[in-house]
């Protein structure tokens, strides 16, 4: 028995995303994996007939390029190493894709994306705006993070986030993970006991532990990377699909009934709110009592009354986590205030924020149309 993938079709998923591995792509010699990307490729030259718009999440730039430089450790020795693998690799990273689509009849576009790119509400707009022209003309875009400038500290790291995060950004319905495992285990694949996990309603505890670490040696991602993926896309209301790429055609054999773990989406929330609550780059934390998360689950905003702790350095505006009396996250939002102002007021009745704030405040520290639950 297989996940029902009945909503990968054209009709309930107009738009698709598309996120291959450095492993698939790349051998361990460091060459581009040509052939089997030609079988990718007529894949989703088949969707695009059917008339679905597809996009890919490229992995394999710095393993590309380090082959080509001669860098130790598959170019990640070093944060300059990687750089320098990625600006080269890109080139022939960009170049079999043009190549492997054309043969199709079908045009590629590059975009390179920092976590910046997508963490800044007017850069994500712009993002967005590209990718839906792109989409409507018939192109498949390439994406890939710049690794080429990204730092250690401002970095998705792995691009299963940003499959999730371009999803959103592309309004698309679903992501396809493609893998070097058929999916989601209740153990470690290689275990014979193991049970592949076909569908997940929740990404409960129990579920998030399942997850391993990366079993290739030129990736970055691993199930923990897709896990919080699932947890970004589902979130926006996204179905997600982790499926095995070992194969010719992987497209193809997913949509006639092969092995997968699907993580079933949400409702979808508005835009604005899916964007804040995929967000990866917080600020800051303010913790709250049982009181006060009930009350955002009941679609209120957070006052200072029920807040007992802040943490970090933001501003207005910044995006940052609410924590419950349990230390799990409950919600994500645009704060108010500073975290200056939000330490002076936090546990503090509405009527007295005036008096210790000497203006007139606003009435919450996070407002509920800025905000997301977890």
């Amino acid at each position: 028995m297989v996940a029902d993938l009945s909503g990968l079709d054209t009709k309930i998923c107009p738009r698709l995303i598309v996120k291959i591995g450095s492993s698939l792509l790349v051998d361990d010699t460091g060459a581009l994996r040509s052939d089997w990307l030609a079988t990718l490729a007529a894949d989703i030259a088949a969707r695009v007939r059917d008339g679905q718009q597809v996009a890919i999440v490229s992995s394999g730039a710095i393993a590309l390029g380090a082959r080509r430089l001669g860098l130790a450790k598959g170019g990640r020795a070093t944060l300059e190493d990687a750089q320098a693998a990625a600006a080269t690799g890109q080139v022939a990273l960009a170049q079999g894709w043009a190549t492997a689509l054309a043969a199709q009849g079908l045009t590629a576009a590059q975009m390179l994306l920092t976590l910046d790119d997508l963490e800044d509400r007017r850069r994500y707009l712009n993002a967005a705006a590209t990718l839906g022209r792109l989409l409507a003309l018939g192109v498949v875009p390439v994406i890939n993070e710049n690794d080429s400038v990204a730092t250690e500290e401002i970095r998705f790291g792995d691009n299963d986030r940003l499959a999730a995060r371009v999803a959103q950004a592309a309004g698309a319905q679903a992501v396809i993970l493609l893998s070097d495992v058929d999916g989601l285990y209740d153990r470690h694949p290689a275990d014979p006991a193991a049970v592949l996990i076909e569908r997940v309603a929740a990404i409960t505890p129990a579920i998030a532990a399942m997850a391993g670490g990366a079993e290739s040696g030129v990736g970055t991602g691993g199930m923990a990377a897709k896990i919080a993926a699932a947890r970004i896309a589902t979130a926006a209301g996204i179905t997600m699909v982790i499926a095995s790429g070992r194969c010719d055609h992987p497209l193809a054999r997913l949509s006639t009934g092969g092995r997968a773990t699907i993580f079933t989406a949400d409702a979808a929330p508005p835009a604005r709110k899916a964007w804040i609550g995929g967000g990866l780059t917080a600020r800051g934390e303010v913790r709250i009592d049982a009181g006060a998360v009930a009350a955002l689950a009941s679609g209120k905003s957070l006052l200072p009354a029920g807040a007992t702790a802040v943490s970090g350095a933001f501003s207005r505006g910044d995006l940052i986590v609410i924590v419950g009396p349990d230390d799990r996250p409950v919600a994500r939002g645009l704060s108010e205030y500073d975290a200056a102002d939000t330490a002076r007021i936090i546990g503090r009745r509405s009527d007295e924020l005036g008096d210790i704030l000497g203006h007139a405040p606003r009435t919450c520290l996070v407002h509920r149309n800025h905000m997301a639950m977890l």
